[in-house]
């Protein structure tokens, strides 16, 4: 018998997209969340073309689209030289080729649309300032979309755990009328370099520039006493010191919030009966394949289509099957991004000379499986 309510543990992208995605089927649920206001933290996103599609058909996109900034192309650069090694078209060419746009936006943006939404669903009910552990849930299916560091894998045997995964995002943001000119105000740009790299995008809704620098460090998260964030900036210039001038200007008088980057180890996303994870709970993920968000998002409604059409015991066991499929083929394709995006010496130089060989619309080909991915039932 299909499910006919579901509790949400965690208000996050994954939680909110699950309950619109379970109201679409006429499925209830409630949504408990610790925070006592939603906010975002973080700055910037990309929404790739398989998860707007999925935003058009739960009805937000079009709120979204007053908002973000539909960038051309996503260009890879030369981190030392600034010489342009390839680009990805976007724009037009996206919603022709992938049937959906391909965005860039706050993430304060993505969250207060999808808030909006369930707010203004009789189907969905949020409970703010309500943790898990104290929540008086009913009984049913309980849905854990409660980030990285999820509670709601101790109700599930052999769940994945977090583990620090040896890198560091610096990210902060700069005004657009002040970024040097070099910075493309239309489009993604990754600069490349050796053991780093540096993704930047101009956000619209605050006429600024979002910048994430990664690379390898250390978790110096308890030196809060300003110690870590001095000792990360000092890195952040070290790793970038042989890079274009420019570039470098950037690190000059910021002040980054750095994130040391956890991944979801393997591990059994559902207990068979009524207990599921979704989102980084289940698989939190580096980012150098830009599908974090995209992935929670398309967690969220092909698990709303399963359970719109059978019981908790049959659909949970065909989600996880379906999903970590898609979720080990994606992370094969990040390991291999930032094998070619920090790579050094004889390998840089061979990675350039692939791009250069490999025209815009091939380069498009081989985001195919990703961007043109369709949610199955």
């Amino acid at each position: 018998m299909p499910v006919e309510h579901a509790s949400i543990a965690g208000a996050g992208i994954a939680g909110l997209t699950a309950a619109l995605a379970l109201a679409r089927h006429g499925i209830g649920s409630d949504i408990f969340e610790q925070a006592s206001e939603l906010a975002e933290v973080g700055a910037g996103l990309q929404l790739s073309p398989n998860a707007s599609r999925i935003l058009r058909q739960l009805g937000v996109l079009s709120e979204i689209e007053k908002h973000w900034l539909e960038p051309e192309m996503i260009r890879l650069v030369a981190g030392d030289t600034l010489r342009p090694l390839a680009a990805v078209p976007a724009g037009r060419f996206a919603r022709d080729r992938w049937d959906a746009p391909y965005g860039v936006l706050h993430r304060a943006t993505l969250q207060r649309v999808l808030l909006e939404a369930v707010r203004s669903n009789p189907l969905c009910r949020l409970h703010l300032g309500t943790p898990f552990e104290s929540a008086s849930l009913p009984a049913g299916l309980v849905i854990g979309a409660d980030g990285v560091w999820s509670k709601m894998r101790q109700h599930i045997p052999g769940a994945p755990s977090p583990r620090f995964s040896g890198n560091i995002a610096y990210r902060f943001t700069i005004s657009q009328a002040s970024a040097p000119d070099f910075l493309d105000r239309d489009n993604v740009a990754a600069y490349l370099g050796p053991s780093a790299h540096l993704v930047c995008y101009p956000l619209k809704e605050t006429a600024s520039f979002n910048l994430v620098a990664i690379t390898g460090g250390t978790d110096d998260r308890h030196l809060w006493d300003g110690g870590a964030e001095r000792h990360q900036l000092e890195i952040l210039r070290s790793r970038f010191k042989g890079w274009h001038p420019g570039i470098k200007s950037l690190f000059g008088d910021i002040a980054p919030t750095f994130w040391p980057l956890y991944e979801a180890t393997e591990g059994r996303w559902q207990n068979g009966r009524d207990r599921v994870l979704i989102g980084d709970a289940a698989h939190a993920m580096m980012p150098f394949a830009a599908q974090g968000a995209a992935m929670a998002i398309e967690d969220a409604f092909e698990l709303g289509e399963m359970l719109s059409r059978e019981g908790a015991g049959q659909a949970l066991p065909r989600f996880e099957a379906l999903r970590t499929a898609r979720i080990a083929r994606i992370r094969k394709r990040g390991a291999f991004n930032r094998f070619a995006y920090h790579a050094r010496g004889p390998v840089r130089i061979g990675r350039d000379i692939v791009l250069s060989l490999k025209p815009p619309q091939s380069l498009a080909a081989d985001l195919d499986w990703i961007y043109g991915y369709r949610p199955q039932a």
